[in-house]
């Protein structure tokens, strides 16, 4: 009688379980960045909007340094900051060369050369071969850029 008693427990603890979990789901993989993604976002600067950005970077609290000043401590000192510099520009393509991307848990960081061909608002061409380490998060299914560094060399 006790050998069946037991069997009866086990199988409503079965049952139990599997309605439970019918009721879940898991949350769907999202696919690593990967050099189009990276790509993507450099193709988004060449419209000139810091604003169309938005959508890769983390809000809150973050550090993005750049060309200058010396950093930023959110997305939207970044955005207005960028901005200004944007203005000065009449066109430009970045281009996106040696990717190397780094799964971290649950953070994904990357390093890239940027081939930036632009044209300034006066004329003139600017072109330079920038370097790129990037810090990505996990958030709402996409991977937002938590950290940046962009910095051209002195040569």
């Amino acid at each position: 009688m006790r050998k069946y008693s037991s069997i009866g427990v086990l199988c409503c603890l079965i049952l139990v379980t599997t309605s439970l979990s019918q009721g879940q789901s898991t949350p769907a993989k999202v696919p690593l960045p990967d050099a189009a993604y990276l790509q993507k976002i450099w193709d988004g600067w060449t419209t000139l909007d810091a604003a169309n950005q938005t959508q890769f970077y983390a809000q809150g609290p973050h550090t993005f340094f750049d060309e200058s000043p010396l950093k930023y401590d959110s997305w939207k000192q970044f955005e207005a900051g960028v901005g200004k510099i944007l203005t000065t520009i009449k066109s430009a393509k970045f281009t996106v060369e040696e990717p190397h991307i780094h799964p971290a848990g649950q953070y994904v960081w990357a390093t890239a050369l940027i081939n930036q061909d632009a044209v300034l608002q006066d004329g003139k061409r600017d072109k330079a071969i920038l370097r790129w380490t990037v810090v990505f998060h996990q958030e709402n299914g996409k991977w937002l850029i938590v950290h940046e560094h962009v910095s051209r060399p002195t040569e």
